[in-house]
């Protein structure tokens, strides 16, 4: 039998293969030195910008004090970073720190919140995952990987959602080739939004949506989501109009109720509008709470905000608003409710119906 297009693709994103624990004893690496490269020397994608008072903060230095505390304080941590090399070892290895040594939560595993995610690229240009950091402390070095079938190939490695990264070194063993890629200078597709966003509740840092839709478009992305404060404020505005992407998606609303979505979305938009005239923009109305049908608050809840943003893109359109576009909610999560870990946030197979409700519409956006 033939899987739909939409199940292969999900057993492809979540497959899952062994990981060798760290040794430099195994097969033909036994006895090799590992050589290490430290990747703020070439780079990585998902910053905006390069001003950042760490290497791998998220909004720049001065943003400090200019956005609110919580906004600045989950701006330094690394979602949706990524850094990519070639190389044509049969094993890679990682010594990392992370910024805090809170490596999971409740509803989220350490290897989304403080993991490192290894992909490859397969002979069709198609990125495969390979293997992922299991966190048990804040600084390590790890073997990712060994084993690989011999050949020279391209490698992506995503940095920890919801944990900051101190330092990041690649290490192959000696005598194996290895050449940095520098990061691609397409304009990004820039993600702005909640914890959703940021990557609540991924099991590891290749799934969120804004990863996922990164490797189906082949475009960088900009991940810049603040748990609980994607609240469409002016301030980070100014700092979004600052960028130039290839398309900006604004997904804030399960952080705002009416009232806050009444009086900043068309705001926004016309804030990045002043900067960016021809950018395409996407409104993403809050996916629906998996509890819904039987909790009275949170349809108020959809109603509310839903009514206000809808009201502000229609007026957006009628005042002339070009490259405009709408996600309805009720399209992000499945009608089976079962892609979410709390009912609020999704699970991997949420972030991958997320991926597929966005994917036509920024095709659309994009000319793609």
């Amino acid at each position: 039998m033939t899987l739909p297009l939409s199940r292969r693709r999900f057993l492809a994103a979540t497959s899952l293969f062994a990981v060798a624990p760290y040794s430099l004893s195994f097969g033909q690496d036994k006895g090799k030195k590992i050589v290490w490269h430290d990747v703020r020397d070439w780079g990585v994608e998902g910053k905006g910008w390069n001003d950042t008072a760490k290497f791998f903060d998220r909004l720049p230095a001065r943003a400090e004090g200019k956005v609110r505390t919580p906004v600045w304080n989950l701006s330094r941590h690394s979602a949706g970073m990524s850094v990519r090399f070639t190389t044509d070892a049969t094993s890679i290895h990682v010594d990392y720190k992370v910024t805090s040594s809170s490596l999971s939560m409740p509803h989220m595993p350490a290897t989304g919140v403080s993991g490192f995610d290894l992909y490859a690229q397969d002979e069709q240009g198609d990125w495969k995952w390979i293997s992922v950091v299991k966190p048990t402390k804040q600084a390590a070095q790890v073997n990712l990987i060994s084993g690989l079938i011999p050949g020279k190939r391209n490698y992506m490695i995503y940095l920890p959602l919801y944990n900051g990264t101190e330092y990041l070194k690649v290490g192959v063993p000696e005598g194996n080739v290895f050449e940095p890629i520098e990061p691609r200078q397409e304009k990004p597709i820039l993600f702005y939004g909640t914890s959703i966003t940021h990557g609540a509740c991924a099991s590891r840092p290749g799934m969120p949506h804004p990863s996922i839709l990164g490797r189906r478009l082949n475009l960088p992305i900009l991940n810049l989501g603040f748990s609980g404060n994607g609240k469409m404020e002016p301030e980070v505005g100014e700092f979004l109009a600052e960028l130039d992407p290839a398309v900006y998606v604004l997904d804030c609303l399960p952080n705002m109720v009416g009232q806050e979505v009444a009086s900043r979305a068309e705001n926004m938009v016309k804030q990045l509008r002043v900067a960016r005239p021809e950018t395409p923009i996407v409104m993403v109305e809050d996916r629906t709470y998996a509890s819904a049908p039987f909790l009275q608050s949170q349809q108020d809840r959809h109603s509310g905000s839903r009514k206000a943003y809808r009201a502000a893109y229609e007026s957006l359109l009628a005042s002339g608003a070009k490259s405009l576009y709408y996600i309805d909610g009720n399209t992000l999560l499945g009608e089976d409710r079962d892609d979410t870990t709390d009912g609020s946030h999704p699970s991997d197979l949420g972030f991958f119906r997320h991926a597929e409700a966005m994917e036509p519409v920024l095709r659309k956006a994009l000319k793609m």
